[in-house]
């Protein structure tokens, strides 16, 4: 380890490695990743896998990644996920114990990486393992795997993965949750506290629009518990409310059959980065009825003056300021995932709509910026080394 004179860390002197479960795109948790690294610059990056494409490889800055034998396995490249039940052990065999700081960026096995006691293992926590734990019922039923060989297999795995994952848990020294909804898992799953920090989002991409706000919006991967076919019920429900759906998936059909031809509806599946913000800079109001870890596309709706009509559960709570807010209100938050909730909120955001402003809902954006999440994490890690090695020479 190296201290200062005073006793006190610089954290650019510590030996840091980043771990991550793998890299295949560029998504939510590789920003998180960027901004590490970016307040990090001397770390060294460990991934199980590393198939990202040259395209989208910019944010390493030109950084080389430690891989695990997986990444050798066959047919890797396609199916590294068929290999869930190895990642335990392929996280497990690297050698960290040169590192003074180890930062798990974890939503399935890179917690379980093994560290020493003059070490500090700080984990960043998406979610645990959501289908090994509460959602194994739902994610065995969307795979279509409730009977059979197969079936009786991946339960026996989840009951493997749950017993490593609570064993991991012990060799982490502090966790860290992007949302106060993902805390609550961390202490059901793990029994263990967890400090809040709120995923980076890359808000000077997004300006406030100008000119009329008379057409409602949702931005979403078209998946089953997304909910956008309530969204797409509730406005079938309001003929004179337009709105806009943006996004593509598995259900696109279905979701083009439940709009049918109502006309105050329009679905245009997906569309440009540019087009997209001309559609979150001109609506009325962003609504989304998913119960999401934390939910990114909101708070970019917000950097773009966009009120919401939200589900209030899960990370929407974190980012919506509600009407008794001391600070003004930003949205609208409905209880029940139901077309009549939706309507109710849709009918109640218009009668306080003029008091969530465009300014609001940008300045409510800013506690979700690059910057804050940089420095945020910075100074938690601080404290904890100081806390655990207070002033040892070493």
């Amino acid at each position: 380890m190296h201290f200062l004179a005073s006793g006190s860390v610089q954290m650019t002197m510590l030996k840091i490695a980043i771990v991550h479960e793998w890299l295949e795109h560029f998504a939510g948790s590789e920003r998180v990743i960027e901004q590490l690294i970016k307040r990090y610059p001397q770390a060294k990056i460990f991934a199980t896998v590393d198939f990202l494409p040259n395209s989208e490889r910019d944010f390493l800055q030109g950084r080389s990644v430690e891989t695990s034998f997986i990444q050798k396995m066959p047919f890797a490249r396609r199916f590294f996920r068929h290999y869930l039940g190895l990642m335990p052990l392929a996280v497990e065999q690297w050698d960290l114990s040169e590192f003074d700081v180890i930062i798990s960026s974890h939503h399935a096995v890179a917690k379980g990486v093994i560290t020493g006691p003059d070490q500090l293992h700080v984990s960043y926590v998406h979610s645990p393992m959501r289908y090994a734990w509460d959602m194994q019922s739902s994610y065995l039923r969307q795979s279509r795997l409730e009977r059979g060989a197969k079936s009786f297999y991946i339960r026996w795995l989840f009951h493997r993965l749950r017993n490593w994952d609570v064993r991991a848990a012990a060799g982490v020294d502090v966790f860290v949750a992007n949302s106060n909804y993902i805390a609550r898992r961390i202490r059901k799953v793990w029994r263990r506290e967890a400090e809040v920090v709120f995923p980076p989002v890359d808000i000077e991409r997004f300006q406030v629009g100008e000119g009329v706000r008379d057409e409602y919006l949702i931005v979403s991967r078209l998946v089953p518990y997304k909910r956008v076919d309530l969204v797409v019920e509730a406005f079938k429900r309001m003929p004179g409310r337009r709105l806009n759906v943006i996004g593509g998936g598995p259900d696109a059909e279905m979701i083009r059959a439940r709009i049918g031809d109502a006309p105050n509806i329009v679905y245009h599946g997906k569309v440009s980065d540019q087009v997209l913000l001309g559609y979150m800079q001109s609506a009325k109001a962003f609504v989304f009825a998913a119960e999401e870890d934390f939910g990114i596309v909101m708070v970019e709706a917000q950097a773009c003056g966009t009120p919401l009509i939200v589900y209030g559960r899960g990370g929407a709570v974190d980012i919506v300021r509600a009407v008794d807010d001391l600070d003004g209100p930003t949205g609208v938050l409905f209880a029940r995932q139901s077309a009549d909730d939706i309507v109710a909120a849709v009918e109640r955001f218009e009668a306080e709509a003029h008091l969530m402003t465009p300014e609001r809902c940008r300045a409510n954006a800013s506690r979700f910026s690059e910057t804050v999440f940089q420095d945020h994490m910075d100074a938690l890690i601080h404290k904890h080394h100081a806390e655990m090695f207070p002033g040892e020479g070493r």
